[in-house]
């Protein structure tokens, strides 16, 4: 079987106890990675007590430009593995994560592969809280498209690709990595406080044009829990989130065109959305708690993305006034 080298970047001495947990979950696949990689952002701290307290892993401090994008690709460039696994610091692989995602490499077609990103709450979730809108928190949402075992793209979270795919297209794009709030001079949104991207959704789009006929494959068994603070359970975070995404969206269309960019997201707007707010209400009127404020919820994150996108796409005035209400949401009480 392909044998494959993971990578995990971290960046806070505040994800200390997930960073070891990730990092236990690794060390016991089957089979066994070739090499674990753990990529330190920014933290001098971190670094030093990654490489003092985690033996059996190799620690690199980030060598190209800060932030995800650049964490990813400094531990790609270090690993010697044909492919490369990516997970989350504050994510938990299932024992058995790797072999599943190895085990699509069987197609030479398949240029990397995903699976299932599911929440880990650390408090339960606020009963008006649609699964519909788990990306909210990083996970894979109710009614992602998946046809025949492919996706469009994984989730970075859960995330393989082949070593030589991954340099051929290029790697990740920095600039629609995890930067602070604002515009660069290219008109590229820098969005969000902190983890706001869809760096792993454009590369995706880019590497599948590259190589046609090839796929990014879907493999349920591949599952990794990611941890959800209760900060992230917030109406707060909920609208910043949406917010966000509309932003990421609109940035993304303009790079890889409406169909690639967009196609998924419109069968989630035409079916899954509309279905959701459907069950929902039905449940609510059989007296299931709960169940009119996801509808609500659905219909405003709905709203709220949209609204992003719009001002986003418009630019100018209205696009700052997208950007002033994410600060205001930022400066809300949780």
């Amino acid at each position: 079987m392909t044998e494959a080298s993971v990578v995990i970047c971290a960046h806070t001495l505040d994800r200390w106890e997930e960073l070891k947990r990730a990092v236990g979950s690794v060390r016991t696949q089957t089979p066994s990675p070739r090499e674990i990689v753990v990529v330190v952002d920014n933290n001098e701290a971190l670094l030093e007590r990654a490489a003092r307290e985690i033996a059996g892993v190799t620690v690199l401090a980030n060598a190209r430009q800060p932030g995800l994008s650049g964490g990813r690709m400094t531990g790609a460039e270090y690993s010697t593995a044909p492919v490369i696994a990516f997970l989350d610091d504050d994510a938990v692989a299932d024992p058995h994560w790797l072999e599943e995602l190895l085990e699509a490499y069987r197609d030479p077609a398949v240029l990397g592969a995903g699976g299932p990103v599911e929440p880990l709450w650390q408090v339960p979730p606020p009963s008006w809280f649609p699964a519909e809108f788990h990306w909210v928190v990083g996970c894979t949402y109710a009614g992602m498209h998946v046809r025949d075992g492919r996706i469009r793209n994984p989730i970075g979270a859960n995330m393989s690709v082949r070593a030589d795919v991954l340099r051929r297209a290029g790697g990740f794009a920095p600039d629609l990595g995890r930067r602070k709030l604002g515009f660069s001079v290219s008109g590229r949104a820098r969005i969000g406080g902190k983890a706001e991207s869809c760096e792993e959704t454009e590369f995706c789009i880019r590497a599948a044009r590259l190589y046609p006929g090839g796929y990014w494959a879907y493999r349920t068994a591949a599952r990794v829990l990611h941890a959800v603070p209760v900060q992230r359970t917030t109406w707060k975070y909920f609208v910043h989130r949406c917010l966000v995404e509309g932003t990421a969206k609109a940035v993304l269309r303009g790079l890889a065109g409406s169909k690639d960019g967009l196609g998924a997201e419109g069968r989630y707007v035409r079916e899954v959305l509309p279905r959701a707010v459907a069950n929902d209400l039905t449940a609510a009127m059989r007296g299931k708690v709960g169940a009119a404020r996801r509808a609500g919820a659905i219909m405003a994150g709905f709203a709220l993305t949209a609204f992003a996108y719009a001002t986003t796409r418009l630019g100018g005035a209205a696009g700052a006034l997208s950007q002033h209400l994410l600060s205001r949401v930022r400066g809300w009480r949780a």
